[in-house]
């Protein structure tokens, strides 16, 4: 699922994937069937180590996180993520038993971990595919405003590099080359009406 840099190249970001972490075989299988139909990578993994490993090589958007795991569960799993500044952005849904959205202090404790949302188990599919696909939306919105930003950097500095050259020109040749000086200023205005987008 790793993929190169699209920076300036005019593609469109390429979609980041969803992490289904679980220890239950069974519920990584109905996960990933009711997800498969978004057409983007789903990565897995069986307990919240394997899920700090995997989101140290793979380009995530979201994660689906259960909450009763063995050994590292998804409160600290999640807590884990907030600390890392490559995750610590990363938006998690809590995958929670029927009981533990009605026990008192567990949605603070969630929320309080960095979670953005719980689905139930046993999860509605269609409510799932919503939740997710909101989150995925989100992310290719925010890649495709951070490669246009980087577009728009690269197009700003062009504009700088050639206005200096214009300056140290004019500097060099003491202004007697009043027609080139009016060609180059010429494209400089094109280019600043092409960034303020006239």
């Amino acid at each position: 699922m790793s993929r190169g840099s699209t920076r300036g190249t005019g593609r469109p970001p390429h979609d980041a994937g969803v992490l289904l972490v679980d220890d239950m075989e069974d519920n990584l299988v109905a996960l990933e069937a009711v997800l498969s139909t978004l057409h983007v990578p789903l990565a897995r993994a069986a307990s919240g180590a394997e899920a700090v490993t995997v989101l140290e090589r793979e380009e995530i958007a979201l994660v689906l996180l259960d909450v009763a795991m063995p050994g590292m569960d998804g409160f600290e799993t999640a807590r884990c993520l907030k600390r890392s500044d490559r995750t610590k952005d990363l938006p998690v849904i809590f995958l929670t038993g029927p009981h533990a959205t009605r026990e008192s202090g567990f949605s603070f404790r969630g929320y309080a971990t960095g979670t953005v949302d719980y689905v139930p188990k046993p999860f509605d599919p269609w409510v799932l595919r919503t939740k997710v696909s909101v989150f995925l939306d989100l992310d290719r919105k925010s890649r495709r405003l951070c490669q246009l930003l980087t577009e728009e950097q690269y197009r700003l500095d062009d504009f700088a590099r050639r206005l200096e050259a214009v300056e140290a020109h004019l500097a060099a040749d003491g202004g007697t080359d009043t027609a080139r000086l009016a060609r180059d200023v010429g494209h400089l205005a094109d280019t600043l009406n092409e960034l303020r987008g006239v």
